[in-house]
């Protein structure tokens, strides 16, 4: 190769090379301190598309999940309602058939209807406070607020609704508060065991509620039960999903540190070439020395 002083080709074949080793190093330096292989849409651009599609599901998955977990707590909070009405309503049963005996005294009598007067306002009162976060399953209401609709799944269940549409899970209201006016056969603010065919009546109005207490503890476990399978499906979702996007886009760290290590000699060997080369254009001024 002729000795030129303009033209180093040593050089710059050297230099050529140095900058392909730094740019490598800077791509795997990157992926170590980020733990992406894709971290762009510069790095690789469908499979960034992808990435982020699926990012924006596992998005759509936690407002599922914050839904089904806000009517899980509504649910939890009717059902130890509803169990705490169930045994009142046994209580006051049992009263209820004692004070219905005419061979007990009037003072008898009385004494049970204060302790089954005291179980009827329990049951009002754990039914206004069967509420969480604005919505009362036990408290009976025609409004919105009185029912659970919260996001089951992303995808639409019913085929033959045109367009897309998130799958709801509804759970009704129970409506098991007592009427104020009296009503017979039913159980109301005003039953009490004043004397024994008030208590008979009581009888009958318990019964009729008790069925209804039943209903609710049955429609609300089933309820229950369908939350935490949801809740469970949509979780193993998100992991899955969190997976394929590690499959997609992270760095295997232990291939990286094999390259990160061959770079970085590549790139010491890579300058001392250049160093070598620079020097060639030296050994002309010896050819001119006398």
């Amino acid at each position: 190769m002729a000795l030129s002083l303009n033209t180093n080709r040593g050089a710059m074949a050297a230099l050529q090379t140095l900058n392909s080793t730094n740019k490598g190093l800077d791509q795997v330096q990157k992926r170590v301190s980020t733990g992406l292989s894709v971290a762009s849409t510069k790095d690789d651009s469908a499979t960034f598309i992808t990435a982020q599609n699926l990012r924006g599901r596992q998005g759509d998955l936690k407002a599922v999940t914050n839904s089904l977990g806000n009517a899980k707590s509504i649910v939890d909070v009717a059902v130890s309602g509803a169990e705490q009405i169930s045994d009142a309503v046994n209580q006051m049963k049992t009263l209820a058939k004692q004070a219905a005996d005419a061979t007990i005294t009037d003072t008898q009598r009385a004494s049970m209807d204060k302790a089954f007067s005291g179980l009827r306002d329990q049951i009002n009162t754990v039914i206004s406070s069967s509420e969480f976060n604005g919505t009362n399953l036990l408290n009976t209401d025609t409004t919105a607020t009185g029912k659970v609709q919260a996001l089951k799944s992303l995808a639409d269940g019913d085929s033959t609704t045109a367009g897309y549409q998130a799958d709801t899970l509804v759970v009704a209201n129970q409506g098991m508060s007592l009427p104020t006016a009296a009503a017979a056969g039913k159980l109301t603010n005003a039953s009490s065991l004043a004397d024994a065919s008030k208590a008979t009546d009581a009888n009958l109005g318990l019964d009729d509620y008790q069925t209804k207490v039943n209903s609710a503890l049955s429609d609300l476990g089933v309820a229950s039960q369908k939350i935490d399978k949801q809740m469970e499906f949509t979780s193993k979702l998100a992991d899955t999903i969190e997976s394929g996007i590690g499959n997609l886009v992270d760095a295997d760290m232990a291939k990286e540190s094999a390259k990160l290590t061959a770079l970085q000699t590549k790139q010491q060997l890579g300058i001392q070439a250049l160093s070598i080369a620079n020097q060639g254009p030296q050994s002309i001024g010896q050819l001119f020395r006398g």
